[in-house]
């Protein structure tokens, strides 16, 4: 919790709160449904919440943004962006049903009232989105495959409406048939060594009729 108080020194008392329950409820949850390695469970806030809170280092979100996170598993990178972005919509899906109702019970819990969860392929999610949001749940041309027709037409932020992607390593050959792509290092903006490998893709996407 105090990672995420040093990059995130502004929020306010009640995203404080929503934050400092995260712990509580993905351990109770987890207890019973595995959304998270046992591994990693104990380093919640730096390998999932404050690995999710990435992308807002990158891209902070307008109000009334909607933004689709495909491949939520537990909530992430979903729920924590939705604590830090209240008034953005939030559309995260999974195909697994279990995970998806851990997600439903933690934003309730939370009382996030911007955030919808739903057991669903993204090949089947119907509107338009400002920015896909996902980690590492496919390579990029795939995950493209599944969202390319799902980007609203008009753009209000600082980067093009688009995918906006979380993953490790060298990306050169995945890449390779996306030269809009843009890499952005998370070791920039974090200092814990766990984010050394770690990106945030933003791959922009033309809207489609």
């Amino acid at each position: 919790m105090n990672e995420i108080l040093k990059y995130f020194p502004e929020l306010s008392g009640v995203q404080k709160d929503q934050f400092q329950k995260l712990e509580e409820l993905y351990h109770d949850w987890n207890s019973k449904i595995n959304v998270i390695s046992r591994k990693d469970i104990d380093e919640l806030y730096t390998k999932h919440v404050l690995h999710s809170l990435a992308i807002a280092k990158i891209q902070e979100f307008e109000p009334g943004t909607y933004v689709l996170d495909v491949g939520t598993g537990g909530g992430f990178p979903g729920i924590p962006l939705a604590i830090l972005f209240p008034e953005t919509r939030f559309y995260l899906i999974d195909v697994i049903l279990k995970k998806i109702n851990v997600v439903k019970a933690v934003a309730e819990s939370l009382g996030l009232e911007n955030v919808k969860a739903e057991q669903i392929r993204a090949e089947n999610v119907k509107g338009d989105y400002d920015f896909i949001v996902s980690r590492a749940v496919t390579n990029m041309l795939d995950f493209v495959s599944w969202v390319k027709d799902k980007i609203k037409k008009t753009n209000k932020h600082k980067l093009k409406n688009g995918i906006l992607y979380l993953k490790g390593g060298d990306l050169t050959e995945e890449l390779a048939a996306f030269p809009k792509a843009t890499e952005y290092n998370i070791s920039e903006f974090f200092d814990n060594e766990f984010f050394e490998t770690k990106k945030v893709v933003h791959l922009p996407l033309k809207f489609k009729l």
